[in-house]
């Protein structure tokens, strides 16, 4: 499973609507409202936390995976050593990380591609993407 900066994993395309994942994944294993009133469905199968956004007309804005079958650029990313995974993206136009640690947790994130890796032990558990913001303005690779 394939991911596409600033549009999506998979079949998965930012901009989509919830019936438009449904169609495709079927029902979410867990639905939740966050703070902000945005819509979260949870996919145990593909290891997948898809975030709606609900002043966006709960389109697809956010993904969270950790499926250690994810590749970027054909690279595993799951699983693999932080700094190793990030010497990997830095040919490809990922050459600034911010990184904040949190206990065993850090984030690192790079604005460019909004990408941020989360390492635990300086291992890779999870990889977040987000859809492009142009002018503040989501540009959405579906409509």
């Amino acid at each position: 499973m394939e991911a596409f900066l600033k549009k999506g994993i998979d079949k998965l395309r930012f901009g989509m609507k919830r019936e438009d994942v449904a169609k495709i994944y079927g029902s979410p294993d867990r639905e939740f409202r966050d703070e902000d009133k945005n819509i979260t469905w949870v996919y145990n199968i593909q290891k997948w936390r898809l975030t709606f956004y609900e002043d966006e007309d709960y389109r697809l804005g956010y993904l969270i995976s950790a499926n250690p079958e994810l590749t970027l650029f054909g690279d595993k990313v799951i699983g693999g050593d932080i700094e190793q995974v990030k010497a990997l993206l830095k040919p490809k136009g990922f050459d600034r990380w911010e990184d904040e640690a949190i206990d065993i947790t850090t984030a690192h994130f790079n604005e460019d591609h909004w990408v941020v890796l989360q390492s635990e032990f300086n291992v890779v558990t999870k990889f977040e993407l987000g859809a492009a913001l142009v002018n503040d303005m989501f540009v959405w690779a579906h409509s």
